[in-house]
């Protein structure tokens, strides 16, 4: 089910030499339409200024371009802002010291809901149910005469302030985009009757450009119009599933062929997933990861396979597995390469807890990883020392993004509880949704297991609801750790989101600059830095109390 939209839009003149409005329409193919989706978008050139026309279709291009090419995981509304605060400064730089100046109002539909930026006086209005309805505020003075002075819009500020909103879609209801050079001619019954009574948005569209110059418009007058036929997918894993609707591959065996792989050997197989170790062409290890037999049906978990794909081809770089392209494919799987080492469970389990230089370097590894997921809006969610692969060049790569979650992407399951009890947050066992200080609290786990062999919080059970106190000190446990990362880990593993850190990069700065500090350690208890006199000590202390009750003995 793909969101299926109906758009027209128009654009004159008027009375004026040159139309210093301009419009756009951007509709992409049906992947990236799942992930970034469909892009509308009107701007109306200030004519008081160096070039409006040239500032309002510049910034346009920029952002029907620019958006695109963004990260596919960013959300919608945190794309926009950054392209507009560039436009912005663009426009500041390139006036020739006259001001170059545009409104701007971008909307962005995808799946079941959409996004409006808008900065200037342009109006946008939603139109359902035979009800009109502004969702956008124009940036004007308010005050007698100067109804139609800007007070934002692109290009007059150094500090860009740009109005969002965000809202679920409804079937068969249009977004309605006018310049101020319709509005302000017509009155909302006005814009409502056409919209009525036209036979289709093209005619509606023309009829609003034309009923607007014909009551007297001085002004370029330009109108959108984008209608919802159909709603999309909730998440883009439904649209994957529709998109790529591949059977299961059969029941493979060590030594046969596979859509040109040489099957291995079965790795590992669970009710959610089945690895295979397979060779290509070339006899380099692979690894075949698709679903059990049984779960030929399950939609959620193809979908979930797929997005774990998707998210994996997104984060590219040596801290995480490389996919294979798999283009020629046509069976549900995808392939990842296989990599020389072990988890670091298993690491723990073989050769015991990690030394603390290791243990520091392990630790600067995974917050870049974790902090290069959470840049690219992707959470991971079961971060522990499973799903942490140390290779044997010394590489930490993240494992399984089978729980990973972005929002305004994947399902709105945001309140489950997915991941490894012990390593879950505090607030999660609430029912708050992931966060990204959620991820950096299975670090601090992690992290704290690796180098004690225990949990903060003790070892949680599933279905179990857990107390969260004072934890455990992991100087106590340790007792070669410097004193600042005793406190760096308590802060990692606090109870209240509010105190661990707020990003991946501030713990990393943390441990980069401890490390170039002087390692102090906590005092040693005295036992261990003078046994000898503690012992002696002990002696004479005893002596003397069996002298005190020999001597009352002696007089009783």
């Amino acid at each position: 089910m793909a969101l299926q939209l109906s758009i027209a839009q128009a654009s004159a003149s008027g009375p004026r030499e040159e139309n210093q409005d301009a419009t756009r329409l951007v509709t992409p193919e049906a992947e990236l339409a799942a992930s970034k989706g469909y892009l509308f978008a009107l701007a109306d050139g200030v004519s008081q200024c160096a070039d409006g026309g040239l500032a309002a279709r510049a910034s346009l291009q920029s952002l029907a371009l620019d958006y695109y090419a963004t990260p596919p995981t960013w959300g919608v509304a945190q794309a926009l802002d950054r392209l507009l605060l560039a436009q912005n400064r663009w426009l500041r730089a390139n006036g020739g010291g006259q001001p170059l100046l545009t409104t701007l109002s971008a909307l962005v539909l995808r799946g079941q809901r959409f996004t409006l930026a808008h900065v200037g006086d342009c109006r946008v209005y939603r139109w359902h149910a035979d009800h009109l309805q502004r969702i956008s505020q124009d940036h004007v003075w308010d005050q007698p005469g100067m109804q139609h002075v800007l007070k934002r819009a692109l290009g007059l500020d150094e500090h860009l302030l740009v109005d969002y909103l965000e809202g679920e879609l409804r079937c068969h209801e249009s977004f309605v985009m006018l310049s101020d050079g319709v509005w302000s001619t017509l009155n909302e019954q006005q814009i409502g009757a056409v919209l009525r009574e036209a036979a289709d948005l093209e005619e509606a569209c023309n009829t609003l450009v034309r009923m607007a110059h014909l009551a007297g418009s001085q002004d370029n007058a330009s109108a959108v119009l984008v209608r919802v036929e159909q709603l999309g997918a909730n998440s883009l894993g439904d649209t994957l599933a529709q998109l790529q609707q591949w059977p299961l591959p059969p029941a493979l065996r060590p030594g046969q062929t596979f859509e040109g792989w040489q099957v291995e050997s079965v790795l590992g197989q669970s009710r959610q997933s089945l690895l295979y170790r397979v060779r290509d062409r070339q006899q380099q290890p692979w690894l075949l990861k698709t679903l059990p037999a049984n779960r030929d049906q399950d939609l959620a978990a193809q979908q979930g396979l797929l997005m774990e794909e998707w998210f994996l081809r997104r984060v590219a770089g040596r801290s995480f597995p490389e996919v294979h392209p798999g283009s020629q494919r046509q069976h549900l799987y995808y392939l990842m390469r296989e990599y020389p080492g072990q988890t670091l469970a298993q690491h723990v389990e073989q050769q015991g807890l990690l030394a603390l230089p290791q243990w520091l370097d392990i630790a600067r590894q995974t917050l870049r990883a974790v902090g290069m997921l959470h840049r690219r809006n992707i959470l991971h969610r079961d971060i522990k020392p499973e799903n942490l692969h140390l290779g044997n060049d010394g590489q930490v790569r993240l494992l399984d993004f089978g729980l990973a979650y972005c929002p305004g992407l994947s399902e709105d399951g945001a309140h489950d509880l997915p991941g490894t009890p012990s390593f879950i947050a505090p607030e999660a066992f609430q029912g708050h949704g992931p966060t990204v200080q959620q991820d950096l609290y299975a670090v601090g786990v992690t992290l704290f297991y690796l180098l004690t062999g225990h949990y903060p919080y003790g070892e949680i059970e599933a279905f179990q609801h857990p107390r969260f106190g004072t934890p455990a000190s992991a100087g106590r446990l340790r007792p070669d750790l410097p004193d600042w990362l005793e406190r760096s880990l308590a802060q990692a593993v606090n109870s209240d989101p509010r105190h661990r850190f707020e990003t991946a990069e501030q713990w990393l700065l943390l441990l980069e600059q401890g490390e170039h500090q002087p390692q102090a350690l906590r005092p040693r208890p005295l036992l261990e830095r003078e046994p000898l006199k503690v012992w002696r000590g002990l002696a004479l202390l005893s002596l003397l109390l069996n002298l005190i009750l020999l001597i009352s003995l002696l007089k009783a």
